[in-house]
């Protein structure tokens, strides 16, 4: 925990108004999430992997059994001894081709973005403000501004931006990282995207009962990047010898929402 005058010393160019103390993590650090893409893609191909990219997913085929033996795409069916559901805020969708329920919504983010500048240094930390949850961090010379909002009701997939939410965002900076008052916010550089949440808002991981063979690897509810090695190496683990080795993942497993069982408090991983 810190007070108001270490929060000073860490972040200096935020506003302390009503501000009385915070929390402060020094080994956090910044990930870019599409290099790390890159190299999961690229470690893949170098083992044979074969990827197709722009291919849908239009149905699944089952055995008499329940289990998946084929996955129709607008490229063609492709038989497979297991598949893995790892479709993110369209994984229910996708489950539900196999005749599986599984509970994963998709919930609108949308992040504004500064015109180039260096008001900010590079390696500031990303505040949050915990009341409302904006919060700002500085990414290849634009402050990224974010604060959640419920979504797009009746539409749930869309990834549109909210003009009024984005002046209220703007607004927002200005009180508080009084920086960046004459800084635009560049709204060919803004976009939205989708969380995948489940109903506890943990992740979803191992086979579906009665579909042994299909696995599900969701819902990590904003989570995803931050866990998804770990959880990848799990369910290759559950795939490969039955069961998580390196932990116990049963937790998480998609039964427990069929059970009512729910997990309370912080993050399994």
């Amino acid at each position: 925990e810190v007070g108001a005058a270490e929060i000073a010393q860490l972040n200096r160019w935020i506003s302390l108004d009503r501000v009385i103390g915070g929390s402060y993590c020094p080994t956090d650090g910044f990930i870019k999430p599409l290099a790390i893409l890159q190299g999961y893609l690229a470690a893949a191909t170098r083992l044979g992997v074969r990827l197709a990219q722009g291919v849908e997913v239009t149905a699944l085929r089952r055995d008499p059994n329940g289990r998946v033996i084929t996955v129709e795409t607008t490229d063609g069916p492709i038989h497979a001894g297991a598949v893995v559901n790892a479709a993110g805020p369209w994984a229910a969708e996708v489950a539900a081709m196999a005749g599986v329920q599984l509970p994963v919504m998709p919930l609108r983010r949308q992040v504004a973005a500064t015109a180039p500048c260096d008001l900010l240094p590079a390696d500031m930390p990303m505040t949050i403000w915990a009341g409302d949850g904006f919060h700002l961090r500085v990414r290849d010379g634009r402050v990224l501004l974010l604060r959640p909002t419920p979504g797009a009701a009746g539409r749930p997939f869309d990834t549109s931006l909210e003009p009024d939410w984005l002046d209220a965002v703007r607004v927002t900076a200005h009180e508080r990282v009084p920086a960046l008052r004459g800084v635009a916010v560049e709204s060919a550089a803004c976009w939205a995207g989708l969380y995948e949440m489940s109903p506890d808002k943990h992740a979803i991981l191992g086979a579906v009962p009665g579909r042994d063979n299909f696995y599900c690897i969701n819902g990590s509810s904003g989570h995803g990047v931050m866990h998804a090695p770990a959880l990848g190496h799990l369910l290759a683990e559950i795939m490969c010898d039955g069961r998580a080795r390196t932990l116990d993942a049963t937790t998480l497993g998609p039964a427990r929402f069929e059970r009512g069982e729910m997990i309370e408090g912080s993050a399994l991983l």
